[in-house]
């Protein structure tokens, strides 16, 4: 994989958890305008991603390392949630899939 196609999954990811950690809070705060934020955040994310010229099977099969990664590490530094070890092993076999889907090609 080139790397532009890393950088434009690490951004499509950095949008689409960045959406919903700030719908989440319009949630919890009652924003309406948090949740259209964080929508067209979800939306940006959406053509970010799809910029990469794959298979769509493939494109989001290799992103969902990218996604779960950053996921884990917004509920660990941004909501200062605990992680236990079961999900870091979870999140090491994601990214193996991950790995195997884009080696296979």
């Amino acid at each position: 994989m080139n790397p532009g196609a890393w950088l434009i999954f690490i951004a499509a990811a950095l949008l689409e958890v960045g959406g919903d950690a700030v719908i989440r809070c319009g949630l919890r705060n009652r924003s309406a305008a948090w949740i259209l934020i964080g929508g067209g955040t979800l939306a940006l994310y959406g053509l970010v991603v799809n910029s990469v010229k794959w298979d769509f099977s493939r494109l989001l099969g290799v992103y969902v390392g990218f996604f779960a990664a950053l996921s884990i590490l917004f509920g660990r530094f941004v909501f200062r949630e605990p992680v236990p070890a079961a999900t870091w092993l979870g999140l090491a076999l994601i990214i193996l899939g991950g790995l195997i889907i884009q080696l296979s090609h």
